[in-house]
């Protein structure tokens, strides 16, 4: 099982406390599953952690710092029960998964600065700030919208490629949900990382005209 426990891309979900109790009875009777979370946003998710596996069975927990700390990292964090972590060490062994000691060292440097740590506790702030102006302008025009964490907003639509194509028009650009989806309905998946609060107003204003636009017909 491969769960990702906040800021879910596209729908910025996060697990809360229910449902992670929720989902560690089911798994418990299902000690031989292997549990991934795929933590990637974690340190600026705007969401708290909650686990989805349990004390007990397989498990790994995977928090990049390609996200948090920049891409060129190319490093992950991983941790996770006895048997899967000496797997892992097992494959890296015997494959060209090495990680270079300089990138290692230098990620750990960055993590224990107390500077790091404030940077990443506003980077955390401002992109929620960001999601949260989206989603409330959507809303003060009748448009659904979901973005409980992370870096983005879901938001439903009928006809996601016009969408697209007539934002893109007027200078926005977002991901059209088919790349996201398998029988969920389509949407768009908006990027809010560098989104000032005017520009939701403006994003808001553009999308609310495109479906004023979608919904009229030759007879008015």
């Amino acid at each position: 099982m491969i769960a990702t426990p906040r800021g879910q891309n596209p729908t910025g979900a996060s697990v809360d406390p229910a449902r992670g109790r929720a989902l560690r009875a089911v798994l418990a009777s299902h000690p031989d599953v292997l549990v991934i979370e795929d933590d990637y946003v974690a340190r600026v998710a705007d969401a708290p952690y909650v686990p989805v596996h349990g004390p007990d069975g397989r498990w790994a927990v995977v928090r990049s710092l390609s996200k948090v700390l920049g891409p060129d990292l190319r490093i992950a964090l991983v941790a996770g029960d006895p048997l899967t972590i000496s797997r892992i060490e097992g494959r890296q062994h015997l494959s060209p998964g090495w990680v270079s000691h300089i990138l290692q060292q230098i990620a750990a440097l960055l993590l224990r600065e107390k500077a790091t740590a404030r940077l990443l506790a506003r980077a955390e702030r401002v992109y929620g700030e960001r999601r949260r102006a989206l989603v409330s302008a959507l809303a003060a025009r009748g448009i659904e919208a979901a973005g409980d964490s992370g870096l983005g907003v879901w938001v439903p639509l009928a006809e996601e490629a016009a969408a697209v194509g007539g934002l893109l028009v007027q200078g926005w650009a977002v991901s059209p949900g088919e790349r996201y989806r398998i029988r969920s309905a389509p949407g768009i998946r908006i990027t809010t990382a560098d989104l000032q609060p005017y520009e939701a107003e403006e994003l808001a204003d553009a999308l609310a005209a495109l479906r004023r636009a979608s919904s009229s017909t030759y007879a008015g």
